[in-house]
């Protein structure tokens, strides 16, 4: 969506070349126009768009920031969603310890659970289950991540928190200071900001 909207903006005259036609179909370049100025063909440009490339090399992105005309936020922005797409290409399923799992069926009178660094719960026990989201099945190798509770069942989890606004900001905060993208933290982010502003 990001280069189609940059694509669009920018009309053949621009990269000199000549529109051909009075009447376009399409508004800005088409993708077979930038492709070639940008060096790559027009399949592997079509891909790169749609967000099916995430080998892309940083030297075939700033050849497309270049034909694009990209300012230095709109490069960094591209970058940005290329390493997103990386990351989420490379990553692979926390493994949780056996001994972590022990930990926490021993505790059978209150709430125990272990979170990954993505804010995926690993493991719960049935206090835990009860109370954060008795609406999931509790058997099962699928569990909820923290985040998506919190802002996609506002529902449930606005009654969870006492504030939850602050809770929200506190999410928010914790997939910042993540080393590494969180495919769905553009969501959260969008998310935490409307419903916080509808409650300010």
């Amino acid at each position: 969506m990001f280069l189609r909207s940059r694509r669009a903006r920018l009309r053949p005259e621009d990269v000199g070349l000549s529109s051909g036609v009075r009447h376009r179909r399409v508004a800005g370049l088409r993708r077979e126009e930038l492709a070639p100025l940008a060096g790559v063909s027009v399949g592997y440009y079509t891909r790169l768009e749609q967000g099916q490339s995430p080998n892309v090399s940083d030297d075939v992105l700033d050849a497309v920031a270049r034909v694009l005309r990209l300012d230095d936020d709109e490069l960094a922005h591209l970058h940005r969603l290329a390493r997103a797409a990386r990351a989420g290409a490379k990553a692979k399923p926390e493994q949780l310890r056996p001994g972590i799992r022990l930990m926490v069926d021993a505790f059978t009178d209150r709430p125990a659970i272990a979170v990954g660094r993505r804010g995926d719960i690993l493991a719960w026990n049935r206090p835990a289950h009860a109370l954060l989201a008795p609406h999931w099945p509790f058997e099962g190798e699928e569990k909820p991540n923290f985040v998506r509770l919190d802002f996609l069942e506002l529902e449930f989890s606005r009654g969870l928190y006492g504030d939850w606004t602050q809770k929200a900001r506190d999410d928010i905060a914790y997939l910042e200071g993540l080393p590494e993208p969180v495919p769905h933290r553009r969501r959260a982010d969008r998310a935490g900001q409307g419903a916080a502003g509808a409650q300010s």
